[in-house]
């Protein structure tokens, strides 16, 4: 009921633009021959089918799936060939019958319904209903009200390349337990479905669990695993210990429903094991792990880190931030109403975020300099994390040009995830790269990645700038109130054809380091911060 919706919306607007030159209008064609007054073809209409069309195509085909006719329904559709072989796995290979659907009432071109139908397999059976909805437009060649057709109209979760089945579930169940062996279910903590789904696909064959009788989502890979819909019979769970933390799931549960599109990720600074992943979005995509977006400012850490390591200037040497910077012909600014210091430190550029210091220092970086740093200290961009479940290890290239500078400031071409910039502010503080992981290792036998970390020297400057960040920087309102030893770096990244930038915010206190990110949020510590101090104020 989630995801399938919106697609169907979407194309019924696709299709009211195609006929909307000629809305509500009828093309006519006559032909005379002398005085015999011969008619030509017959009328082909055009424009948006009227409500009387919509009402009767969408009755006609509820009537074809009703009873069972995949082909007859699928002729109502303007992809016929796709929507017959779905409809008859359904029949066939999902096992549903008894199917009633009652539609509601229409909102312009599309109509929701609800479905009420039995799944049966080998003497079990369990009712199934749900809601979808449809959308009827015009036929392109024919001019008849068709039902535009996509998966989500038989199923709101399905997609294209989706099949419905029916029968022994593709891995054994799972029970997810964390730390402390708190079972963890995706009611009590929503947004842990998609990774509790992807845990059971590679460890429940591993877990000692049996399988079970269920109607799921086939996606086709291992790497993507099937989605229960219906279960007929309980198999029996195998434990999986993950590394997480209830309680601070729950924070982080609590915390990203506060701002639409928004994910976090905390992680244990000593171990690398990860404490929290939770995610708010329409779309349901693990945005936590395997988001690719522009970290802005939270980037300095790095950069940071790269102009201590090669020589380049000191926590306390000289970072002069002017109003604007120019690099190889593209000009950098502040944020509104930074005030220019010329006379800068590295911690005072550092704390105020201000970019124009950091892209003055372009000049002495090589190309590759900010990649060797990213990739060798803070074990990012390699491609070879094993966390347990699917994620993405940033991406920091060296590009030359203007984004030698902007990928200084987090912009250009690098790309992160939250849970990228968790492990980036567990490095920090440490100084030492621990992959951070979901599930040990040891119930697979995977190798971890490695990275060389960083000197004593360097953590206790970026440790001390990011300090002065959380106490009395760009995130001190934010960290107000949180005791221990605490630590921040705002963030916010502009997107091409986004009015608002993206909010990005990590901090640490005392053993847990956590990292945010809202699509369109704004400034640092206008969204992304409250996430990741409400995640921090749990203390793992």
């Amino acid at each position: 009921m989630r995801k399938g919706a919106k697609a169907a919306v979407v194309g019924s607007v696709f299709a009211v633009l195609l006929g909307g030159a000629g809305y509500g209008a009828y093309n006519f064609v006559t032909a005379v021959s002398g005085d015999t007054g011969t008619a030509g073809p017959a009328p082909v209409k055009t424009g948006p089918p009227s409500g009387a069309e919509i009402k009767e195509t969408s009755r006609a085909f509820f009537a074809a799936w009703e009873k069972g006719d995949a082909a007859e329904a699928a002729a109502l559709t303007n992809y016929q060939a796709g929507a017959e072989s779905l409809l008859a796995g359904y029949r066939d290979t999902a096992h549903l019958t008894h199917v009633r659907i009652t539609p509601g009432a229409a909102k312009g071109a599309t109509v929701p319904f609800s479905v009420r139908a039995t799944v049966s397999y080998e003497g079990k059976s369990k009712p199934l209903a749900y809601g979808s909805r449809l959308t009827v437009v015009r036929g392109e060649t024919t001019g008849k009200a068709l039902v535009d057709w996509k998966p989500s109209v038989v199923h709101p979760r399905l997609k294209d390349g989706d099949t419905l089945v029916t029968g022994e579930s593709q891995s054994p169940a799972i029970e997810a337990v964390d730390r402390n062996n708190v079972v963890l279910t995706k009611d009590d903590y929503p947004s842990l479905g998609p990774i509790l789904d992807a845990l059971r696909g590679k460890y429940g064959d591993k877990a000692g669990g049996t399988p079970g009788i269920e109607l799921a989502i086939h996606h086709g890979t291992t790497e993507n695993p099937d989605t229960t819909l219906a279960t007929l019979a309980e198999g029996r769970p195998g434990k999986v210990r993950t590394t997480l933390s209830a309680s601070a799931q729950a924070a982080a549960e609590k915390a990203v429903q506060r701002y639409a599109e928004s994910s976090v990720v905390a992680v244990k600074p000593s171990t690398g094991e990860v404490l929290a992943v939770a995610n708010h979005r329409q779309d349901g995509f693990n945005a936590a792990f395997l988001g690719k977006l522009a970290p802005g400012s939270t980037m300095k850490i790095i950069s940071a880190a790269a102009l201590i390591d090669n020589g380049i200037t000191t926590s306390t040497g000289p970072a002069p931030c002017p109003a604007a910077a120019v690099w190889q012909s593209q000009t950098f600014h502040n944020l509104t109403g930074m005030q220019p210091q010329e006379n800068a430190t590295l911690s005072d550029s550092f704390a105020r975020s201000c970019n124009t210091a950091f892209v003055k220092y372009a000049d002495d970086m090589k190309v590759d300099t900010l990649t060797n740093e990213a990739e060798r200290r803070f074990g990012l961009g390699r491609n070879d994390w094993k966390t347990g479940i699917e994620s993405f290890d940033g991406s920091v290239p060296a590009s030359g040009g203007p984004d030698t500078a902007a990928n200084m400031i987090g912009q250009g071409q690098v790309q992160m995830s939250p849970l990228n910039m968790a492990s980036v502010t567990a490095t920090a503080m440490t100084g030492v790269f621990r992959q951070p992981v979901i599930v040990a290792p040891s119930l697979d036998g995977r190798q971890l990645a490695t990275a060389q970390g960083l000197s004593a020297g360097t953590v206790a400057q970026l440790r001390a700038m990011m300090n002065r960040t959380a106490v009395s920087g760009t995130a001190a309102q934010v960290m107000a109130g949180l005791g221990g030893s605490i630590g921040a770096k705002t963030g916010s990244a502009e997107v091409d054809g986004q009015a608002v930038s993206n909010s990005w915010f990590t901090g640490y206190r005392n053993d847990i380091a956590a990292a945010a990110m809202t699509q369109q949020g704004g400034h640092g510590g206008d969204a992304a911060g409250p996430i990741v101090a409400a995640v921090l104020r749990t203390g793992g």
